[in-house]
Parts: structure tokens; C-alpha cells; sequence
């Protein structure tokens, strides 16, 4: 194992905050993980935990045979943003930015650097613009932040890896998984092995959040030189394992377990691991969830379970104002899966209380929320 530590710059005055990278293995494959980008969420830094212990021992045992990058803490700024003894690791507190949203942006670089070079050889192809990638990100400016600096470094570690899994949760939430519509087929076997109970697809959800920056670029210069052989090189996603407060020791072995499993699928770990499950959840379209919000202020009742299948006009929650007795049943616009619920039970103006996901698109645009 080695241990990389960067110092990020534009730390205030007689301070100093690192991130620390864990590489293990050898070989001509990839696989980059990264943890807790939002830093207070926090089932992805405890199967963190287990997936360095596991790797170690992997790689002690000679069975690494490929690189495993791993990032248990991405995000060493927002770990330290504690309000009135409240973890706020979303947005950064100096400039109000969501820590997983304007990742660089690669294509038009890449395009200008790599017209003419591309040919018929997808591997060739696949070298040369993870080598493309590499200098665009070293030609960017100077980080103007720490924000700016920690995104850049992790962008350089990733985007020359083969698989990219990026480590959230939601606030409560089955576990389920993000990703492009075009990699589905390839991370099906994730979504098995981890038992999701949702997938979520979408081409450009925006705002370029990470494994979005990272996927593509692939898929974009794919258009841009269709007489090219270039592959998407890069299977990325973003892992929602479960709620904030899951963190139990058992899920959290059970889900690297299964993220190890998925490598091992990818040639990355030799020996026996245990079969992918032939059982799996539909992916939907991402456009298809349902954002539910309440209509006015009051304590909120869910009235329906985390994973509970529901029908358009099922009822999702009620929202009762204690000073009015004003009485609103929100209800499910779509049918499908409930996959997350706000873990708060006040209900707050323009903040959604429930997501369901369904088979039929309901929005468009910019389909992320900050």
C-alpha cells in the first residue's frame, strides 16, 4: 500500500488540511473510489474503512491484479464545517458551492488537443486521451481555492481509471445507484451485487457532478470523432448506500464486500467471489422521479416505508401546520419505488420531503438539486 498525501493550498493562515490517497496493486487496470465528497455523509467513509482493511489484505495475499485507488475522506474541508454542533458538509461554507458540482469540464480541451490523433485502435485511442486528460487538468489555471484545488486532485486520479465509484448517501434512503444510461449494462452487476432497490440514469444530469465529469468526456468525444474507435472507457456511478445514519458495521462490510466483488468482475481481483446475483432492480430514467414538496409549513407524518411501492395518488406524507390545524396528503404523482425521504419532519419552503422513482419522465432540464 501507498499512502499519497496532498496538502491543499489557500488554507487560512497557520493552518494546513491534506488529502490522503491509498493506492494498491499493480497492473495495467484501474479503479478509483472515493468517499464522503459530501462530508457529512458518511456510510461511504465507513465502507471506506473496510475496503482499505480488505485491500490490504488482498494485496498482501498477491491477489490485486490491477490498481485500486481509494480516497476515504474526499473532502477535508467540509469535514471540519461543524455548526452549533452540526455537521454541514454539502456546501462549503467560504463561498456556499455544493462540494459535488462543477467538476472541470473536459471535452473542449480534449477535442482541440486530440483533432487528427484518434484512429481505429480503441486501445491506442483509450491511452491517448487518458493522457490528454492528464494535461488538460495539469494546463488549468492556478486553483483560485481550496475548493478548486480539491477538485482538480481528485479529477487527476480519477479520470484515467477504468471504473470510477463515487461514495454518498441520501438523507433516508434504500440504496441505489446514479450513473449514465450508457454504462447501465456494465453496472448492472454492481447494482446486484450491492441489492439495490433503484437505479437512476441520466446523459447529463447537470451541474457536473463528479462521475458525471468523469464518464463524459468519453461519451463526447465519441460524437465528436464518430470515424474514431472510442470506447466509454470509463464505467462511473455514484453509490447512494442508503441514509445518513447508516453506518452500521454489518451493511457497511456487506457493501464493500459487494464493491469488491464488482472489481473482482472487472479483472481487477483474481480468485472465487461469489457469483453476481441474477436478481436486480429496473433501472429508470432519472427524469422519471418524482420531487415531492409540501404545499405549506407543519410537522410532517411519512406514510408510507422507505422502498414501498406506490401508485399515483398513494399517499406520500401529510403535513399538519400546528398553529392554522391546516391539513394537506401529498401523494405520489408517479408510479414507482419511494427511495429517499428528508430525514427532517418540519416541513421547510422549496425543499423536497420525498423522491420517488418512476418509468416515466416527469422533468426535464437540470434534473440535479443542489
Amino acid at each position: 500500500m501507498e499512502h499519497v498525501k496532498y496538502q491543499l493550498p489557500w488554507t487560512a493562515t497557520g493552518t494546513e488540511r491534506h488529502l490522503s490517497l491509498f493506492r494498491f496493486g499493480q497492473g495495467p487496470r484501474k479503479a478509483y473510489i472515493q468517499a464522503s465528497l459530501h462530508a457529512d455523509e458518511l456510510p461511504g467513509m465507513r465502507v471506506a474503512v473496510e475496503l482499505k482493511r480488505r485491500l490490504l489484505e488482498l494485496e498482501d495475499q498477491g491477489r490485486l491484479s490491477g490498481v485500486v485507488e481509494l480516497v476515504p475522506m474526499a473532502n477535508p474541508i467540509g469535514i471540519a464545517q461543524m455548526f452549533q454542533a452540526t455537521h454541514q458538509g454539502r456546501f462549503e461554507f467560504s463561498s456556499g458551492k455544493n462540494f459535488n458540482r462543477d467538476f472541470p469540464a473536459l471535452t473542449n480541451e480534449l477535442a482541440d488537443r486530440l483533432d487528427g490523433l484518434l484512429g481505429s485502435d480503441a486501445t491506442a485511442n483509450t491511452a491517448l486521451i487518458r493522457r490528454a486528460m492528464i494535461e488538460v487538468l495539469n494546463a488549468l489555471p492556478a486553483p483560485a481555492s481550496e475548493l478548486d484545488a480539491l477538485r482538480c486532485l481528485l479529477m487527476r486520479h480519477a479520470c484515467d481509471a477504468d471504473v470510477v465509484l463515487d461514495l454518498h448517501c441520501d438523507f433516508e434512503s434504500v440504496m441505489l445507484l446514479y450513473a449514465m444510461p450508457q454504462n447501465w449494462l456494465r453496472l448492472r452487476p454492481l447494482a446486484a451485487r450491492l441489492k439495490a432497490e433503484a437505479a437512476l440514469l441520466a446523459e447529463d444530469a447537470g451541474g457536473s457532478a463528479f462521475d458525471e465529469a468523469c464518464a463524459i468526456p468519453w461519451l463526447r468525444l465519441a460524437e465528436r470523432f464518430p470515424e474514431a474507435d472510442i470506447p466509454l472507457a470509463c464505467v462511473a456511478a455514484t453509490l447512494e448506500l442508503r441514509g445518513m445514519a447508516d453506518t452500521e458495521a454489518d451493511q457497511c462490510v456487506e457493501s464493500a464486500e459487494a464493491i469488491l466483488g464488482y472489481l473482482a468482475d472487472h479483472g481487477l481481483i483474481s480468485g472465487d467471489w461469489p457469483p453476481v446475483p441474477v436478481q436486480c432492480c429496473e433501472a429508470t430514467p432519472f427524469a422519471g422521479a418524482q420531487y415531492a414538496y409540501a404545499p405549506h409549513p407543519g410537522v410532517v407524518s411519512f406514510t408510507q416505508p422507505l422502498g414501498a411501492r406506490v401508485k399515483v395518488g398513494d399517499p406520500l406524507f401529510e403535513v399538519i401546520d400546528p398553529i392554522t390545524d391546516q391539513h394537506s396528503v401529498v401523494r405520489a404523482s408517479t408510479d414507482g419505488i419511494l427511495y429517499a425521504r428528508e430525514r427532517l419532519r418540519f416541513a421547510q419552503p422549496g425543499l423536497w420531503l420525498a423522491k420517488v422513482a418512476g418509468s416515466v419522465p416527469v422533468r426535464q432540464g437540470r434534473l440535479l438539486t443542489d
